[in-house]
């Protein structure tokens, strides 16, 4: 095994920190707008997404965030939910000790199936969940329908005597 001798001024992890810069430098240039997001102090909020027969239901976590700053909208397919997360204090930034919370506006868009009424969409807002909720249409939901069983009996043809007159 060899072993290797780094130059005083040249750390064992300067390649790994290089690495890093050229990983990272891939990265932003394949997602620049999730990165100026991230950057920019803007926030993503959590969602939750599920189905059942009838409708499919999106909840979104917006605490903090009043109702007149919401906005939800269909257009061709995609719901569109738009807010923003406005600082208010009445102290001044340089005040806090920490600032954890992230602030300003957000854009969530999701593809909504064919198979959504789209004028049946109902929206609600409480204790800082938007629930979207959106009706399936008539022809998507599952049908039932119920086969009755005979008994093996019932199925076979009957036999007709003939009587002799």
């Amino acid at each position: 095994m060899a072993i290797t001798r780094y130059a005083p001024f040249r750390s064992p992890f300067s390649d790994a920190a290089l690495l890093q810069n050229r990983l990272n430098s891939i990265f932003h240039d394949l997602l620049p707008e999730q990165n100026e997001a991230l950057t920019a102090g803007n926030f993503v909020p959590p969602v939750d997404i599920y189905e059942d027969a009838q409708k499919v239901v999106v909840k979104l976590e917006v605490p903090g965030i009043k109702q007149e700053d919401l906005d939800v909208r269909l257009e061709n397919q995609t719901l569109t939910v738009k807010g923003e997360r406005r600082f208010e204090s009445e102290e001044k930034e340089e005040n806090f000790h920490r600032i954890e919370r992230r602030y300003g506006s957000f854009v969530r868009s999701f593809t909504v199936p064919q198979s959504i009424d789209t004028e049946s969409i109902a929206a609600n807002y409480d204790a800082g969940v938007l629930t979207i909720t959106l009706n399936k249409k008539a022809e998507a939901k599952p049908k039932q329908v119920k086969i009755g069983i005979g008994s093996a009996e019932a199925q076979k043809p009957k036999q007709v005597e003939a009587s002799a007159a």
